[in-house]
């Protein structure tokens, strides 16, 4: 007896593009995995980047899924000066989804994954996975499918009689496999000039406003480089796509996996180029010639500020010395990089500020990108810092933006500082989106915030 045929449609709700639009790639594990495991599945993904309100209306309509996995990147913008929340248009989303379909609509992603119970009670799916959740949803499926939902597995959030309920995460995949979907490849790498793929899942650290251990857990998993590579070979031999960025928390977590995964790349001989985020700690010149053999060109550094006392009070695991001698290997490596900093976070003062604009005039040839203030998460210790001091009440649910922002500080003239340091400063209101663009249609691939530098 033949397994009747399941339709899932996974849906892509983020719609933010600054300044590109990035790969659905959670979506895209998930589409992998359960392909492989549920073959008498049709799964098909739906990603608002290409289409319309209307058109999901009717996309609903043809197909008639038996279930809706519908996934959340981000929970606003993170920018200061502006303040976008996506909650209101990812309530919109799940309308329209009640409106077209009486199917059980299960919500997941990493915007999800920091407010399990809050979207939960807003949104009011049948279900919701949080954090890793290729694993966890194939398992439900197969629950659901067999008539009896498993309310046990990891990751598993629902409402009972009384209350919405997380399920705690006891296990993790290390070797998911991953395609692409040739639509949506076309698409980023046109718009955005770069797709994403992972080395590894989780953070050590304990920044005090970092929400990836909530979204990925503190357990790092480095995935399986041979597969990696296949990835990067399919990429390139399938797609003509040259250029990846590598979207772990911290690229050199595993110094030993980084080495390995590098001489594969190097082995492979495939003429692709790659980003990562990086932290500017644990990082030998010896390292970066070696990345930069196998393709690295471009670091983006999670420094967040220049003065050692506002970095201990951010919970950093490194120094000013530090961050520019690194900076100096990139150089000598001939790797471009960036350091994203946060200006007016817990414990910044006129000071400490001045002295990260100071420091930066011994960093050559880079682009300094500063955030204000810290975006407020549940369950970081930011969040308990904030209760204590007042700023927030611990019922709150911070579901809109919410930052902390150090007193005492003249927030108008910091760009007048950072002019006079004679260093690149782009500051989140300024558009650089447009240049962007204009490099894109020009058919520039990859990272393009070098040409930013002045």
């Amino acid at each position: 007896m033949t397994m009747k045929e399941k339709k899932l449609l996974f849906v892509s709700a983020n719609r933010y593009a600054n300044p590109y639009p990035v790969y659905p790639l959670g979506i895209s594990y998930l589409f992998t995995y359960l392909s492989e495991r549920l073959p008498h599945y049709q799964i098909r993904i739906f990603d608002f980047n290409l289409h319309t309100p209307d058109s999901f209306r009717e996309y609903l309509k043809d197909f008639q899924p038996d279930y809706v996995g519908l996934s959340l990147r981000n929970i606003d913008d993170v920018n200061f000066y502006s303040q976008e929340s996506f909650v209101h248009g990812y309530k919109m989303i799940v309308d329209i989804i009640r409106e077209m379909s009486k199917s059980p609509l299960i919500i997941g992603g990493s915007a999800f994954s920091i407010y399990p119970k809050e979207l939960f009670s807003m949104l009011n799916p049948d279900y919701g996975i949080q954090g890793e959740g290729e694993e966890s949803l194939h398992n439900f499926l197969v629950s659901l499918d067999s008539g009896t939902p498993d309310l046990s597995i990891d990751g598993l959030v629902y409402r009972n009689s009384e209350e919405v309920l997380v399920n705690s995460r006891k296990h993790f995949i290390k070797t998911p496999d991953l395609d692409f979907d040739k639509g949506l490849l076309e698409f980023y790498w046109d718009k955005a000039g770069m797709v994403n793929v992972q080395t590894k899942r989780g953070c050590p650290y304990n920044c005090i406003y970092c929400t990836y251990p909530l979204i990925e857990g503190h357990n790092v998993r480095t995935l399986d480089p041979d597969k990696i590579v296949y990835t990067l070979r399919q990429l390139y031999e399938k797609h003509k796509i040259d250029y990846v960025f590598f979207t772990d928390s911290v690229f050199n977590i595993s110094n030993q996996f980084n080495i390995d995964l590098a001489n594969k790349m190097i082995a492979s001989k495939l003429p692709m180029h790659w980003g990562a985020y990086f932290s500017p700690h644990n990082l030998s010149l010896e390292n970066l010639k070696l990345f930069a053999q196998a393709g690295l060109t471009h670091i983006e550094f999670g420094t967040e500020s220049l003065s050692d006392t506002t970095l201990k009070k951010y919970g950093k695991h490194f120094n000013v010395d530090e961050v520019v001698t690194v900076s100096d290997f990139c150089n000598q490596a001939g790797i471009y990089f960036c350091h994203f900093m946060i200006i007016g976070g817990y414990g910044e003062t006129e000071a400490t500020i001045n002295e990260s604009f100071e420091n930066s005039k011994r960093i050559e040839n880079t682009v300094f990108f500063p955030f204000i203030g810290m975006r407020i998460y549940p369950g970081t210790v930011l969040h308990h810092i904030a209760i204590e001091q007042g700023i927030i009440h611990a019922e709150d649910k911070l579901l809109e933006p919410v930052y902390y922002i150090a007193p005492g500080i003249d927030y108008d003239t910091l760009k007048e500082r950072a002019d006079q340091t004679g260093r690149r400063w782009v500051f989140p209101n300024e558009d650089v989106a447009t240049a962007m663009n204009r490099l894109r249609k020009r058919k520039r691939k990859g990272s393009l915030w070098h040409h930013l530098k002045k």
